[in-house]
């Protein structure tokens, strides 16, 4: 079986489907970032709907040549208009299996998102991108207080990242709301293998 480790070219690894072995997959890297402003109101990260109608973070594949931290500023001035950010810190990284519904229709991915926190101006604004005609698209974006951060991420494998930028902005932990997002994670992985 050929083999590869996350990185811009985006090889794909994947195995024949004989007894005992594997489905064909493919490996994707992304990468994205956690984007907070400082208020009057207090502290307010940016989210984004994504494809599936979920509060998420911007991020997306790592192209040709492309370091993960460039991929993560494009990405979020590709999805929110954002820039003039200033780098904060590496968060972690996390790897998630999934069907895909938009380019590789039907076909199972495993996929490295590496995210990275950022600070904006204050006055900083966001707007969604135009509609694209295929493939995924972001259905709305908007400035969240960090103590809902937790309750309004759609994702349960972001509660570590997203705690871990909480604590480098210096707030404390208790008084964040607890997440919403379903603990059905693992079905779901066993799900897609099938």
């Amino acid at each position: 079986m050929q083999t590869s480790t996350p990185n811009s070219t985006r090889r794909s690894v994947s195995s024949r489907r004989n007894e005992g072995e594997r489905e064909r997959h493919k490996n994707e890297v992304s990468a994205g970032g956690l984007v907070y402003r400082r208020t009057k109101e207090g502290l307010q990260f940016a989210m984004v709907i994504d494809s599936y109608g979920k509060w998420a973070f911007p991020k997306g594949h790592v192209r040709p040549g492309e370091r993960y931290r460039q991929t993560a500023i494009r990405e979020i001035r590709e999805e929110m208009a954002l820039g003039n950010l200033r780098y904060i810190a590496k968060l972690d990284h996390i790897d998630i299996w999934f069907r895909d519904r938009f380019v590789h229709k039907g076909m199972l991915i495993h996929k490295y998102i590496y995210y990275f926190l950022f600070e904006a101006p204050p006055d900083a604004t966001i707007r969604p991108p135009k509609p694209q005609e295929q493939g995924e698209t972001i259905r709305g974006v908007a400035w969240v207080p960090a103590s809902e951060l937790l309750a309004r991420s759609s994702y349960r494998d972001m509660v570590g990242i997203i705690k871990k930028a909480l604590r480098l902005c210096g707030l404390p932990l208790q008084k964040m709301s607890a997440p919403s997002a379903p603990r059905a994670r693992r079905w779901k992985f066993r799900k897609a293998m099938r």
